[in-house]
């Protein structure tokens, strides 16, 4: 087994920090620590998964594994006697994290303010939860019992209450320096109070983690979590310039500068973790998901709290950041694409041990300086001192009351019902939303559309649940099925564009043109006021055969948001139609270069080249499709007809087998895309798939 590279690894998580605030602040000579870091480290935007909720990818970082494996899927859950909620919690987890892992490995990990970490797990180390800061009095002098289960061992319980910061004692110093006006404003002001309270928090968390990091014991492994970026940025990023529409100027005036402010604080902070943590410690500092910070900051203000609870998480951009620094590192490095899931795979390559198999990401290889080792099956089944709950602790909250999550704060949350039975209720719905969502967005669509049957059934008048469905049916061939499930739902809305977009799909797909031309003509004179729509637009025309007027629609995306991945896809994809081979080709090219990890972009640079006649390139291209994503159907026609083009009969036998076998997953398949494989074989004279 390869040596550890890392004496000592310190993680920290910054719940939603993004590039894109981070470069302005770095342009203004902030963030001197954060700098530093990527000056001897490599830096590179880090991919998210759905739902961008938290607590799940904050465990899916932690586990190397997605949402459906590890079992937290939202805030909160269920008690397990069914009688009201609680915080999400580590008895829930269905897998080992990092920090069992190391554990049974014989290394010591200090883990401070994770996510459903609490209670805290007898690991070898220490544990401080998530619920550090919870239960404070109203008044200083009162005592502020530790909530039990906070702090694993117990022995350090005092210390971690001791390092606790106050919100009523936190001091005018700290608040002037997030907040200069704060006399103007006035200290009674809600929004003060929200800020001294939520940093308050960061504060604590920082206090912990140094005392650990110092003198907790030798360690091997830190992982310390921050969520003040997040969660003062859903209560402050909307006074941040440009001015948004329903933003005072002196409420820019006086609140504008207070998510630079929070950065900044974070960066001290981490310098102090860095000086407590010793020299030659290697870092990975990174964040779930981005945060917008610019004209596409969504405006919730208006809308009733239950359309908040389904808006809040698009704030969230989908690529948040990461660090790599430090011993075991190499310097300057690009990296491809990593995501979420990569995390810990590497922490763990860093210290020597290997990765399961059955996690569900990579280990980032091309930064490291030592290759990794091979894969075991599963930790899981590997047996040791792991320091997880006994298996009586441990618990699936839908069993214990057949219910589970969300939590009622920062809008992610309506007001909950008064009656234990309809916050039972709630949370079920929300949980299995979230479920639902985690296996669509995996290309598990199968699997999830019972939960969203079950979702429409109880509430059919609610979108998400009939969008969702919908587009598993979509995704499962399964068009009219899709239509009429759209038709029902519109019976009730008939205006709900969403909706109507992919109605107009599923009868393109299913032959229908008459009806989806109509369809999306609606779709089009409804969306005119609605520049967010640009990209679904375009893409619902190009589905309806529309490509010239689809490009339209991408490029207002593209002008729009430049940097969206899927807007250079859909550019890619109508160049095809139109047979512009060159044009698809940039296209596909300008959206591998925000992410290399793009099986569509990939598969339509492959047909690009294969239109021009460059079969060996555009072989590799559809290879790295096939790579990212195994199921697409296309990836492989297009494998089998460029092989039989190469003369290698055998690899295209074994290509057109393989769509057989996909075939067989779904109930249609689309009609062929225009110059798709179909054009191909038949300008080759090839048998086409």
């Amino acid at each position: 087994m390869p040596a550890r590279t890392a004496k000592r690894l310190l993680l920290v998580g910054w719940d939603a920090a993004d590039w894109i605030l981070i470069n302005r602040l770095f342009a203004a000579g902030k963030l001197p620590v954060l700098r530093g870091l990527v000056e001897v480290g490599s830096r590179a935007e880090l991919g998210t998964l759905e739902p961008k909720l938290s607590p799940l990818l904050w465990t899916s970082i932690a586990t190397g594994k997605t949402a459906d494996k590890h079992g937290i899927l939202n805030f909160v859950e269920p008690k397990p006697d069914g009688g009201g909620l609680r915080v999400s919690s580590s008895t829930s987890r269905k897998t080992k994290a990092l920090w069992n892992i190391l554990s049974q490995n014989g290394l010591s990990t200090h883990v401070v303010g994770w996510y459903a970490s609490h209670p805290a797990e007898p690991i070898q180390g220490s544990v401080v939860t998530n619920l550090l800061q919870e239960g404070e009095p109203a008044a200083t002098t009162k005592p502020w019992p530790m909530l039990p289960g906070t702090v694993f061992p117990g022995g350090r319980e005092a210390v971690i209450a001791e390092a606790r910061q106050r919100a009523q004692g936190f001091s005018r110093d700290m608040l002037k320096a997030l907040l200069p006006k704060v006399e103007e404003i006035g200290a009674a002001d809600e929004r003060v109070r929200t800020l001294v309270k939520l940093m308050s928090t960061a504060a604590s968390i920082e206090r912990a983690a140094v005392a650990q990091l110092k003198d907790g014991g030798a360690w091997d492994a830190a992982m310390v979590f921050f969520d003040a970026i997040d969660t003062v940025g859903h209560h402050f990023m909307q006074f941040v310039a440009p001015k948004m529409a329903h933003i005072s100027d002196r409420e820019q005036r006086l609140f504008g500068g207070v998510m630079d402010a929070v950065y900044e604080w974070h960066d001290a902070a981490l310098g102090r973790l860095l000086v407590a943590a010793g020299p030659d410690t290697t870092v990975i500092l990174l964040s779930d998901h981005g945060f917008h910070s610019d004209h596409l900051r969504p405006n919730l203000s208006a809308l009733p709290p239950e359309r908040r609870m389904e808006l809040e998480s698009s704030w969230h951009r989908p690529l948040g950041v990461v660090v790599l620094a430090g011993p075991g590192f190499k310097r300057g490095e690009q990296l491809a694409s990593p995501g979420i899931l990569d995390i810990a795979p590497t922490a763990l390559a860093l210290l020597g041990l290997p990765a399961g198999e059955d996690f569900d990401g990579r280990v980032l290889t091309e930064v490291l300086t030592v290759a990794p080792p091979a894969r075991v099956p599963s930790w899981d089944l590997i047996a040791g001192e792991d320091g997880t709950h006994p298996a009586d602790l441990r618990q699936d909250p839908f069993e214990a009351a057949d219910a589970l999550q969300q939590l009622v704060d920062l809008g992610y949350m309506a007001a909950l019902p008064a009656d234990v039975q309809g916050q039972l209720d709630l949370v079920r719905r929300e949980s299995t939303f979230n479920l639902g969502v985690a296996l669509l967005s995996r290309r598990r669509a199968t699997e999830a559309i019972p939960h969203f049957e079950r979702l429409v059934s109880e509430r059919p008048s609610e979108a998400r649940y009939a969008l969702c469905l919908g587009n598993c049916l979509l995704a499962v061939g399964r068009f009219s099925d899709a239509a009429a499930r759209m038709d029902a739902f519109l019976t009730n809305d008939a205006g709900h564009l969403e909706a109507q977009m992919l109605r107009a799909a599923a009868l393109a797909f299913s032959g229908d043109e008459l009806a989806a031309r109509s369809q999306a003509n609606e779709v089009e004179r409804g969306a005119r006021s609605r520049p967010e729509l640009a990209l679904a637009v375009g893409g619902l025309l190009a589905a309806c055969g529309r490509h010239a007027d689809a490009r339209v629609y991408f490029e207002q995306a593209k002008k729009r948001n430049p940097r969206d991945p899927a807007v250079h896809v859909g550019l890619a994809r109508v160049q095809l139609a139109l047979a512009g081979s060159e044009q698809a080709a940039e296209h596909a090219l300008d959206a591998l270069e925000i992410s290399q990890s793009l099986p569509e972009a990939h598969l339509l640079l492959g047909a690009a080249l294969a239109w021009f006649g460059d079969f060996d390139n555009a072989l590799r291209s559809i290879d790295f499709a096939i790579q990212h994503d195994a199921g697409q159907v296309d990836a492989h026609r297009w494998r089998a007809l460029l092989c039989e083009q190469r003369k290698d009969s055998a690899a295209g036998s074994e290509a057109r087998s393989h769509v057989s076998r996909l075939l067989a997953t779904v109930s249609v398949q689309p009609k062929d895309q225009p110059f798709g494989p179909a054009d191909f074989a038949k300008k080759y004279g090839l048998s086409p798939i």
